[in-house]
Formats: structure tokens, C-alpha cells, sequence
């Protein structure tokens, strides 16, 4: 007897957001019964860093959450049950240098990026000398 695999469905950013904020209540208690449903194997729910990079963004401009509050329950999110984090690599490691270094997200994604793929990144910003991203020269 073969089993059929759960859904797949891609997460987007409010409901990412009601479930770190409890805001509004009826969503994130929807939100909730979603993560549920992913940590049983109902469903497979798909982050994707565009939407990582989202909440972090808002969390952290509109919410005025510390970087560092962020940075940990993104990471404990994202070891969750029935979660497929696409570039799952490159976001915890932007997550981690966004927390450690000070630096955003994005910089922090496209440095794991750039490394992974040896690859320069072409940028005015002096966070990827932080990072130890390789710099393509702009002049």
C-alpha cells in the first residue's frame, strides 16, 4: 500500500507574519493551524528567500523588532517540521551574518550566494568585505 505525499503549497509573507506577530489573532491562530498541519506531514509548505527577506524587512522596520530576536526565531522556524527552505544554506547563513556581522539580509544572502557559486558580487557596499565576499571591481 502506497501512501500519497502531502501537498505542497509556497508560504507567503502574511502568514509568515501573523504567525511570528499573533497580529491579527483569527489569522495567526490560522497561521498556527497551518504550522500544525506541517509539523504532521498534511501539508509541505515551501519558504522561499524573497519571502525570508519580507518578513525580515518588516519585522525589523515596521515591528521595530531587534535583528537579533529575528535572527533566532527565523532560524528555529525554519528547522521546523514539514518546512522546504529553497537556498535553505544561503538564508540560514544570512540569517547568522545578519545577526553576527550587523550586516541586512540581502547582503548577507547574496555573500553565502557568491561564495557557494565563486562568484564576485558588484557592489558599492563594503559589508561584503565583512562578509569575505569577493568584490568585482566597479571602476
Amino acid at each position: 500500500m502506497t501512501s500519497t505525499p502531502p501537498p505542497h503549497a509556497l508560504v507567503d509573507a502574511n502568514v509568515l507574519l501573523r504567525l511570528f506577530t499573533g497580529k491579527p489573532t483569527a489569522q495567526a491562530q490560522a497561521a498556527h493551524a497551518l504550522m500544525a498541519r506541517a509539523d504532521v506531514g498534511e501539508v509541505l509548505l515551501h519558504v522561499c528567500p524573497l519571502v525570508v527577506a519580507e518578513v525580515v524587512w518588516v519585522l525589523t522596520s515596521a515591528y521595530e523588532q531587534p535583528v537579533s530576536a529575528v535572527c533566532r526565531v527565523f532560524t528555529d522556524f525554519l528547522a521546523s517540521g514539514g518546512l522546504v527552505v529553497e537556498e535553505g544554506v544561503q538564508v540560514t547563513t544570512a540569517l547568522r551574518d545578519m545577526d553576527r556581522l550587523g550586516v541586512d539580509f540581502v547582503d548577507g544572502y547574496l555573500a553565502a550566494r557568491a561564495g557557494l557559486g565563486a562568484l564576485p558580487v558588484a557592489s558599492f557596499d563594503n559589508d561584503f568585505d565583512r562578509l569575505g565576499a569577493e568584490r568585482l571591481p566597479l571602476s
